[in-house]
């Protein structure tokens, strides 16, 4: 075995060495064990499912602490559920829309004259155009930036579900399952309809 191997290997121990002291945190004067709920300014944090009230709901100045903001946040988190699947309609249908539009576009570009001359046999331009026609819609503003704008819409709803659910709080949780369920059965329809015509 040749020296430098042993010697890299003794560098990077030493080197791990140095940073193991670094990683170690420092308490600066908080209880910073995980066995119990964590106390914070407005609220508490369980680290397991419950019933009980006094989560932060996404913003510190939303936390739900009696019975009656616990049934209006739950009621909220199933509307909000509900617009998150009607959302996703809405892009369903407006992509078989968008799709159809295209392909009115691609054939109105194969359909265009060939600046003016005319021959008589077959016009292999426009025979070349139409065998390497691709498969990828065109690029349209309009369409892309509803498509854009819709997807960040609806994945902002999703990331803000997903912090809710990381609560643990198990009402806010069935208000977003049952609220997601409802909204698939009112709405899934036209979007799985769009994608099928």
């Amino acid at each position: 075995m040749s020296p430098r191997p042993s010697i890299f290997v003794a560098l990077l121990a030493a080197l791990i060495c140095c940073f193991v002291p670094a990683a170690h945190g420092h308490d600066n004067g908080m209880d910073m064990s995980m066995d119990g709920d964590m106390d914070l300014a407005e609220g508490h944090m369980l680290m397991y499912l419950h019933f009980t009230p006094g989560d932060i709901v996404l913003f510190n100045g939303w936390v739900p602490s009696s019975n009656g903001a616990m049934v209006g946040t739950c009621i909220g988190l199933f509307l909000l559920a509900l617009v998150e699947r009607w959302i996703a309609a809405c892009r369903g249908v407006m992509e078989a829309h968008w799709r159809k539009r295209a392909q009115i576009v691609q054939a109105d570009r194969l359909n265009l004259p060939m600046n003016g001359k005319k021959s008589a046999g077959v016009n292999t331009g426009r025979l070349r155009d139409s065998l390497t026609l691709r498969s990828s819609t065109p690029f349209i503003l309009a369409h892309d930036l509803t498509r854009g704008i819709l997807h960040a819409a609806q994945a902002t709803l999703q990331f803000a579900f997903m912090l809710i659910v990381m609560t643990y709080q198990v009402g806010f949780i069935l208000a977003i399952v049952i609220g997601m369920g409802v909204g698939e059965t009112l709405f899934g329809r036209f979007a799985s309809h769009a994608a099928v015509h």
